[in-house]
């Protein structure tokens, strides 16, 4: 009798189940699959791609791959026993191991880096002996009563005060990519009128008496334009002689414009195309490490201010769950970013999967010439 009471309460400590999320956790399981099966490939495929592609092996590229390592340690491993546990409503591997993936639970969520790993250890270390099964979420995670003041502090800290810094460095960016296109576009357009406006012979020096080469470019372009508006009115009077004359049989040249010289040189032109193209791909990086930020706010907050206003644990359990749930996506979803708004690492996935696809392709060929 004292053994089956002793396993009655283990079960109840350890266990999530409650009628209104007995619907709901099949919903999370086929939602933690999904991140399980996406955020492994994806990451997997990420530091593959910096591994074998040049291109990629940059110092900003670097951050990324980090990222997606502590991603692939969640997905490969934490996320499955998430999903074991939505799906019996219960813990099913002791207090050790419970206290081991809260602990590992933290490090991946809160670890953007790997160089960063030993500060977010000592911080959430502390945290061992409350470390416990939540049924709230249906996982192991801290106790949110006893933990209460420290918990409150380092997660206000960690995330709140972090984020808080990402965004204003985003703005700062922001402010600078801005600065820069406005003078780029300024100066484009000083460029463009300078080669437009034409000079005087009296400024053919300049105060140094050196030769500025201005007006031999000017004058040309305005011969060259007499001489073009002086064909074509030879042509326009032809024209109209052959019009009243009636129907003739036409056999002449085709009228062809002739196309003045260009008075630009080449090296000016490819300079400007070349800063347009840079400052373009530093928007566009620029926009895709903003857009994984925002990301990463839309997965922790609803999670965080729930922890941080729930005191008490009076709000439902389906709405825990659904918060906890929804950072599961943080792990996942960054390798489909990357595919979408950087394009050299769209044609390294590419190219892996080309790869990998090979052997099944050619599989296929030969099955079907037999």
């Amino acid at each position: 009798m004292l053994m089956n009471i002793t396993n009655h309460t283990e079960d109840d400590v350890f266990s999530c189940y409650s009628p209104s999320v007995v619907g709901y956790r099949y919903f999370a399981v086929v939602w933690g699959c999904a991140v399980t099966i996406t955020g492994t490939v994806g990451n997997l495929m990420t530091i593959l791609a910096f591994a074998l592609d040049a291109r990629l092996r940059t110092r900003f590229n670097v951050l990324i791959v980090n990222l997606a390592a502590a991603d692939l340690l969640y997905c490969t491993i934490l996320q499955p026993i998430s999903v074991d546990s939505y799906l019996h409503l219960r813990w099913r591997s002791g207090q050790l191991w419970c206290s081991i993936f809260g602990l590992l639970l933290f490090l991946s969520n809160s670890v953007s880096i790997i160089t960063l790993c030993l500060v977010a250890v000592g911080s959430f270390a502390p945290l061992w002996s409350v470390y416990v099964f939540v049924p709230q979420v249906c996982t192991c995670s801290f106790d949110r009563i006893r933990g209460r003041p420290y918990t409150t502090i380092l997660l206000f800290f960690y995330f709140f005060i972090g984020l808080g810094c990402v965004g204003v460095f985003y703005l700062l960016i922001y402010r600078r990519v801005r600065i820069a296109s406005q003078a780029l576009l300024r100066y484009r357009l000083s460029r463009r009128s300078s080669r437009k406006k034409p000079a005087s012979p009296a400024q053919g020096t300049d105060d140094s008496g050196v030769d500025s080469g201005m007006v031999n470019t000017c004058s040309c372009e305005m011969s060259s334009q007499a001489d073009l508006t002086q064909h074509t009115e030879v042509i326009t009077s032809e024209r109209s002689s052959q019009s009243t004359q009636g129907p003739v049989s036409i056999k002449s040249t085709p009228d062809v414009a002739p196309t003045p010289p260009s008075s630009t040189p080449a090296g000016p032109s490819s300079h400007s195309a070349a800063s347009s193209g840079d400052d373009g791909e530093f928007k566009r990086v620029t926009r895709m490490c903003f857009t994984v930020f925002l990301c990463f706010v839309f997965c922790f907050v609803p999670f965080l201010l729930l922890n941080i206003a729930d005191k008490k644990n009076r709000a439902p359990q389906v709405l825990h769950m659904f918060s906890a749930n929804l950072t599961w996506l943080n792990s996942c979803i960054n390798p489909i970013l990357y595919a979408v708004m950087n394009r050299q690492f769209r044609q390294a996935y590419h190219v892996l999967l080309t790869r990998a696809a090979a052997p099944f392709t050619s599989l296929w060929t030969r099955l079907g010439n037999n």
